[in-house]
């Protein structure tokens, strides 16, 4: 992001403030879709990082970090939104492992239909790590600044996480590849 940009929206300034949002919108909404699963819920998620970014925007302390502010306040905003949703379906008596996520109308490639698939079976913590790292492209450090957490965790949570999707992801294709033959007898 440009610092001049961030700097005039730290002053109160709407417009730099609109052109930052239009720059980061769909890389936050993408990223959130991959933690929540859900396009709705990430769409709200992202629209809650950026009303708390607008509030918070002058307390930033260095225009620089802005990014990495702004996917930890992404980050936070997706955390809640699963607490609301585990209540409300407590509420109900279901699980969140239960419900299924929603396709997108336009539809996905293969790759990414299949890293969804991979990442439900991920903790909510590896799934950051891996959408922060992974999806956009964020060094370990700006992860680890991004979540709050040390840079050791972060390489951890990424290693048991990456060992996680090949599991599942072998596993998946294991299955695959039988589902059409039949048994030997």
């Amino acid at each position: 992001m440009s610092r001049e940009l961030v700097e005039q929206a730290m002053r109160g300034n709407r417009d730099a403030f609109a052109v930052l949002v239009d720059r980061s919108l769909s890389r936050l909404v993408g990223a959130a879709g991959l933690i929540l699963r859900d396009r709705n819920w990430a769409e709200d998620a992202a629209q809650d990082a950026l009303v708390r970014a607008w509030r918070d925007l002058p307390t930033l302390r260095d225009a620089d970090r802005f990014d990495g502010w702004l996917y930890r306040l992404l980050v936070h905003a997706c955390q809640d939104q699963l607490r609301r949703r585990r209540h409300d379906l407590r509420s109900e008596g279901l699980s969140l492992r239960h419900e299924e996520s929603v396709q997108d109308s336009a539809g996905r490639q293969a790759d990414r239909d299949e890293l969804e698939r991979g990442l439900r079976w991920l903790t909510q913590e590896q799934q950051v790590v891996v959408t922060l790292r992974y999806y956009l492209d964020l060094s370990e450090q700006e992860v680890a600044a991004a979540t709050g957490i040390r840079i050791g965790t972060v390489k951890s949570r990424l290693s048991r996480a990456l060992d996680a999707l090949r599991a599942a992801l072998g596993a998946e294709a294991r299955l695959g590849s039988t589902a059409g033959q039949e048994p030997m007898a």
